[in-house]
């Protein structure tokens, strides 16, 4: 069984997408919902295969994650944002392809979250792990879209890629808990890094990232407004704990994949 974690603050679209996950599912699932400090005005959709977890104060993301997968009884977890739709049988396209020291993430396209449609052709396949700067000297690690890898492996269905963006991944209950473990808001913070901090666990422990191209899922696209208001210094204070964490295990990441 898949158990879908969902952490969620304040989202307009929390009950689409969780309605996107029972229509296209094929097998068995549990959607685990965590309420991050909040109540839905619209009370969340009454199916045997969802559940409810309350959390009375906001933790932030990382903690809502971490309460879900304990609270869960799959073999598999897979997480997904809050404002997201899914393909037909993404369960079952993830599940039959899948070892147990793997990440794998589906393509991605863009969601209108308004009309809930998907916008047009345009996906992401491949992302390589960069150091960025941004205006004002912000450095972080971010996952970018890899063009040349998506154009000369177009063919490979299955593959192993460098980055995710971090809103939809499965993984094996058994890597979760004797690898992931949790994800710690202590240095990073509860908002951001979090596919950075299972990166590098993943790859310490001899694992991949991997991409399945069999399935798809859609995230709201960056011109809809997003639901949280993260503090800019907590921010540049995560993304300045992660470089200093992984900077010199990154050099290695980097020269594996040439870039």
């Amino acid at each position: 069984m898949m158990s879908v974690v969902i952490p969620s603050h304040n989202d307009l679209y929390l009950h689409k997408t969780v309605a996107s996950l029972l229509d296209n599912a094929q097998d068995e699932i549990e959607i685990v919902v965590v309420l991050d400090g909040y109540t839905p005005s619209t009370p969340i959709t009454k199916d045997p295969r969802v559940r409810i977890i309350k959390r009375w104060s906001n933790g932030g993301m990382r903690e809502a994650i971490n309460d879900g997968v304990a609270a869960s009884e799959g073999e598999y977890i897979m997480r997904l944002d809050e404002h997201c739709m899914v393909g037909p049988g993404f369960d079952r396209s993830l599940l039959e392809h899948i070892e147990d020291n793997w990440i794998v993430t589906p393509r991605r396209f863009f969601l209108d979250p308004v009309r809930w449609e998907v916008m047009g052709d345009k996906h992401i396949d491949y992302e390589k792990l960069l150091i960025i700067e941004k205006p004002g000297g912000r450095r972080k690690f971010s996952a970018v879209e890899w063009k040349a890898r998506t154009k000369e492996r177009a063919e490979v269905l299955l593959d192993e890629t460098m980055a995710l963006q971090g809103s939809a991944w499965c993984m094996s209950r058994k890597w979760w808990d004797t690898v992931i473990v949790r994800l710690n808001s202590e240095g990073y913070g509860t908002l951001y890094q979090d596919t950075t901090e299972m990166l590098f666990k993943t790859w310490a422990a001899g694992g991949k990232l991997m991409l399945n191209k069999k399935t798809w899922y859609a995230h709201k696209h960056r011109d809809f407004n997003r639901t949280h208001d993260y503090p800019g210094e907590l921010a540049n204070a995560s993304f300045q704990f992660a470089l200093e964490k992984h900077g010199e295990e990154y050099e290695r990441v980097r020269a594996k994949w040439m870039i």
